[in-house]
Protein backbone atom coordinates (compact mmCIF):
# COMPACT_ATOMS: atom_id res chain seq x y z
CA UNK A 1 0.00 0.00 0.00
CA UNK A 2 2.89 2.47 1.10
CA UNK A 3 4.50 1.43 -2.39
CA UNK A 4 1.43 2.47 -4.14
CA UNK A 5 0.57 5.47 -2.39
CA UNK A 6 4.24 6.47 -2.99
CA UNK A 7 4.29 5.90 -7.01
CA UNK A 8 0.57 8.26 -6.44
CA UNK A 9 2.49 11.31 -4.92
CA UNK A 10 5.22 10.97 -7.47
CA UNK A 11 3.52 11.09 -10.59
CA UNK A 12 1.40 13.80 -9.24
CA UNK A 13 4.05 15.88 -8.12
CA UNK A 14 5.35 15.34 -11.38
CA UNK A 15 2.42 16.62 -13.12
CA UNK A 16 2.25 19.63 -10.65
CA UNK A 17 5.65 20.66 -11.67
CA UNK A 18 4.71 20.51 -15.12
CA UNK A 19 1.85 22.69 -14.35
CA UNK A 20 3.79 25.25 -12.44
CA UNK A 21 6.44 25.74 -15.80
CA UNK A 22 9.62 25.16 -16.87
CA UNK A 23 12.86 27.02 -14.58
CA UNK A 24 16.38 26.15 -13.65
CA UNK A 25 16.71 25.71 -10.06
CA UNK A 26 18.86 29.44 -10.27
CA UNK A 27 16.34 30.55 -11.36
CA UNK A 28 13.79 29.94 -8.78
CA UNK A 29 12.22 33.06 -7.31
CA UNK A 30 11.64 33.34 -3.38
CA UNK A 31 8.05 32.60 -4.24
CA UNK A 32 8.70 29.37 -6.45
CA UNK A 33 10.86 28.42 -3.52
CA UNK A 34 8.30 28.71 -0.90
CA UNK A 35 5.80 26.65 -2.83
CA UNK A 36 8.27 23.85 -3.70
CA UNK A 37 8.97 23.69 -0.04
CA UNK A 38 5.45 23.67 0.92
CA UNK A 39 4.90 21.03 -1.66
CA UNK A 40 7.55 18.81 -0.14
CA UNK A 41 6.19 19.01 3.49
CA UNK A 42 3.04 18.54 2.34
CA UNK A 43 3.79 14.98 0.28
CA UNK A 44 5.97 14.05 3.15
CA UNK A 45 3.02 13.94 5.76
CA UNK A 46 0.64 11.83 3.63
CA UNK A 47 3.56 9.46 3.12
CA UNK A 48 4.82 9.16 6.61
CA UNK A 49 1.53 8.56 7.85
CA UNK A 50 -0.40 5.86 5.62
CA UNK A 51 -3.42 5.93 7.50
CA UNK A 52 -3.45 9.79 6.46
CA UNK A 53 -6.39 10.16 3.60
CA UNK A 54 -3.78 11.11 0.43
CA UNK A 55 -6.80 14.39 0.14
CA UNK A 56 -5.32 15.90 2.77
CA UNK A 57 -2.03 16.48 0.44
CA UNK A 58 -3.80 16.63 -2.62
CA UNK A 59 -6.18 19.37 -2.26
CA UNK A 60 -3.45 22.28 -0.36
CA UNK A 61 -0.87 20.97 -3.50
CA UNK A 62 -3.65 21.98 -6.12
CA UNK A 63 -4.11 25.36 -4.13
CA UNK A 64 -0.78 26.15 -3.69
CA UNK A 65 -0.17 25.13 -7.55
CA UNK A 66 -3.32 27.17 -8.67
CA UNK A 67 -1.90 30.19 -6.84
CA UNK A 68 1.55 29.69 -8.20
CA UNK A 69 0.41 29.75 -11.64
CA UNK A 70 -2.16 32.56 -10.86
CA UNK A 71 0.89 34.60 -9.67
CA UNK A 72 2.95 34.02 -12.58
CA UNK A 73 0.91 35.14 -14.46
CA UNK A 74 0.71 38.38 -12.49
CA UNK A 75 4.45 38.57 -12.92
CA UNK A 76 4.05 38.01 -16.48
CA UNK A 77 1.52 41.08 -17.04
CA UNK A 78 2.74 43.49 -14.51
CA UNK A 79 6.69 45.07 -13.90
CA UNK A 80 5.71 46.53 -10.72
CA UNK A 81 4.79 43.46 -9.34
CA UNK A 82 8.21 41.21 -10.59
CA UNK A 83 9.79 44.40 -8.81
CA UNK A 84 7.91 44.08 -5.66
CA UNK A 85 8.28 40.03 -5.49
CA UNK A 86 11.56 38.93 -7.15
CA UNK A 87 13.54 42.09 -6.70
CA UNK A 88 15.30 43.92 -9.46
CA UNK A 89 18.99 43.15 -10.80
CA UNK A 90 21.69 45.39 -9.20
CA UNK A 91 24.87 46.96 -10.72
CA UNK A 92 27.63 45.78 -8.32
CA UNK A 93 30.64 47.28 -10.42
CA UNK A 94 30.68 50.13 -12.76
CA UNK A 95 33.65 50.72 -15.26
CA UNK A 96 35.97 49.37 -13.14
CA UNK A 97 34.62 50.47 -9.34
CA UNK A 98 32.79 48.50 -6.94
CA UNK A 99 29.40 49.91 -5.59
CA UNK A 100 30.09 48.78 -2.44
CA UNK A 101 26.64 50.54 -1.12
CA UNK A 102 25.27 48.28 -2.87
CA UNK A 103 26.87 45.20 -2.13
CA UNK A 104 25.78 45.98 1.28
CA UNK A 105 21.70 46.20 0.02
CA UNK A 106 22.31 42.93 -1.49
CA UNK A 107 23.91 41.69 1.11
CA UNK A 108 26.71 40.23 -1.63
CA UNK A 109 29.99 40.42 0.07
CA UNK A 110 33.90 40.55 -1.80
CA UNK A 111 34.65 36.77 -2.14
CA UNK A 112 31.06 35.74 -3.63
CA UNK A 113 32.29 38.84 -6.20
CA UNK A 114 36.18 37.88 -7.12
CA UNK A 115 35.14 34.27 -7.32
CA UNK A 116 32.72 34.60 -10.01
CA UNK A 117 34.58 37.07 -11.91
CA UNK A 118 37.20 34.23 -11.59
CA UNK A 119 34.74 31.59 -13.15
CA UNK A 120 33.98 33.98 -15.81
CA UNK A 121 38.04 34.41 -16.89
CA UNK A 122 38.34 38.05 -15.31
CA UNK A 123 41.37 37.90 -13.46
CA UNK A 124 40.58 41.90 -11.49
CA UNK A 125 37.85 43.96 -10.53
CA UNK A 126 39.21 46.80 -13.19
CA UNK A 127 38.78 44.93 -16.31
CA UNK A 128 34.96 44.53 -15.34
CA UNK A 129 32.99 47.42 -17.60
CA UNK A 130 29.87 46.73 -15.61
CA UNK A 131 28.83 43.67 -13.27
CA UNK A 132 25.09 42.99 -12.73
CA UNK A 133 23.86 41.10 -9.46
CA UNK A 134 20.44 39.09 -11.13
CA UNK A 135 17.37 38.44 -9.05
CA UNK A 136 18.43 34.39 -9.29
CA UNK A 137 22.33 35.39 -7.71
CA UNK A 138 23.95 34.93 -10.74
CA UNK A 139 26.54 37.42 -12.07
CA UNK A 140 26.08 38.76 -15.18
CA UNK A 141 29.66 40.21 -16.24
CA UNK A 142 30.54 42.52 -19.33
CA UNK A 143 34.35 43.18 -19.44
CA UNK A 144 36.16 46.29 -20.88
CA UNK A 145 36.57 45.90 -24.58
CA UNK A 146 40.29 46.16 -24.36
CA UNK A 147 40.46 43.19 -21.79
CA UNK A 148 38.08 41.74 -23.73
CA UNK A 149 40.21 41.69 -26.91
CA UNK A 150 43.27 40.82 -25.39
CA UNK A 151 41.95 37.87 -23.44
CA UNK A 152 41.29 36.11 -27.04
CA UNK A 153 44.89 36.46 -27.75
CA UNK A 154 45.31 39.25 -29.06
CA UNK A 155 49.35 40.90 -28.56
CA UNK A 156 50.10 44.20 -27.18
CA UNK A 157 50.65 47.63 -29.30
CA UNK A 158 54.38 46.78 -29.95
CA UNK A 159 53.54 43.13 -31.47
CA UNK A 160 55.39 41.70 -28.37
CA UNK A 161 53.11 38.68 -26.66
CA UNK A 162 51.79 38.91 -23.49
CA UNK A 163 53.52 37.79 -20.12
CA UNK A 164 52.23 34.88 -18.13
CA UNK A 165 49.26 35.65 -16.40
CA UNK A 166 49.22 35.75 -12.65
CA UNK A 167 46.61 36.80 -10.26
CA UNK A 168 46.11 40.34 -8.64
CA UNK A 169 46.44 39.74 -5.19
CA UNK A 170 44.31 41.48 -2.84
CA UNK A 171 45.92 43.59 -0.40
CA UNK A 172 43.63 45.54 1.44
CA UNK A 173 39.84 44.40 2.45
CA UNK A 174 37.10 46.19 3.64
CA UNK A 175 39.67 48.93 5.22
CA UNK A 176 41.66 46.22 6.52
CA UNK A 177 45.75 45.28 5.26
CA UNK A 178 45.86 41.77 4.08
CA UNK A 179 49.42 40.86 5.83
CA UNK A 180 50.75 37.70 4.28
CA UNK A 181 49.05 38.72 0.86
CA UNK A 182 50.96 41.86 0.90
CA UNK A 183 54.03 39.89 1.67
CA UNK A 184 53.64 37.21 -0.95
CA UNK A 185 53.25 39.96 -3.54
CA UNK A 186 56.90 41.18 -2.68
CA UNK A 187 55.78 44.47 -1.18
CA UNK A 188 55.39 46.27 2.39
CA UNK A 189 53.64 48.85 4.40
CA UNK A 190 55.88 51.68 2.95
CA UNK A 191 55.49 50.51 -0.60
CA UNK A 192 51.69 50.74 0.09
CA UNK A 193 51.31 53.39 2.28
CA UNK A 194 53.01 55.50 -0.90
CA UNK A 195 51.51 54.41 -3.83
CA UNK A 196 47.63 55.18 -2.14
CA UNK A 197 49.49 58.79 -1.42
CA UNK A 198 49.85 59.13 -5.30
CA UNK A 199 46.31 58.39 -6.01
CA UNK A 200 45.31 61.12 -3.03
CA UNK A 201 44.48 58.24 -0.31
CA UNK A 202 45.93 58.95 3.17
CA UNK A 203 44.56 55.90 4.89
CA UNK A 204 44.36 52.79 4.63
CA UNK A 205 40.40 52.89 6.17
CA UNK A 206 39.17 54.80 3.57
CA UNK A 207 39.95 51.67 0.68
CA UNK A 208 37.42 49.38 0.48
CA UNK A 209 39.24 47.18 -1.69
CA UNK A 210 42.68 47.22 -3.37
CA UNK A 211 45.00 44.50 -5.32
CA UNK A 212 47.56 43.78 -6.54
CA UNK A 213 48.97 42.98 -10.48
CA UNK A 214 51.77 40.96 -11.88
CA UNK A 215 53.16 44.02 -13.13
CA UNK A 216 53.12 46.11 -9.97
CA UNK A 217 50.01 47.94 -10.72
CA UNK A 218 47.32 48.84 -7.90
CA UNK A 219 44.20 48.69 -8.20
CA UNK A 220 42.51 50.53 -5.70
CA UNK A 221 38.67 50.85 -5.45
CA UNK A 222 37.75 53.58 -2.08
CA UNK A 223 34.89 53.13 0.06
CA UNK A 224 31.50 55.36 -1.43
CA UNK A 225 31.23 58.43 0.77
Amino acid sequence: MSVLRTIFIYVFLFLMMRLMGKREIGKLSIFDLIVSFMIADLSAIVLDDIERPLVDAIVPILALVLLQIGMSYLLLKSRKARNLIEGEPAVIVRDGKIIDSMMAKTRYNLDDLLMQLREKDIPDVSDVEIAILETSGKLSVFPKVEKARLTKGDVQNDGSKLRPFRMPIPVIIEGRVQEQELTDSGYNHIWLKQELRKKGVKDFKNVFYASVDQYGNIYIDLRDT
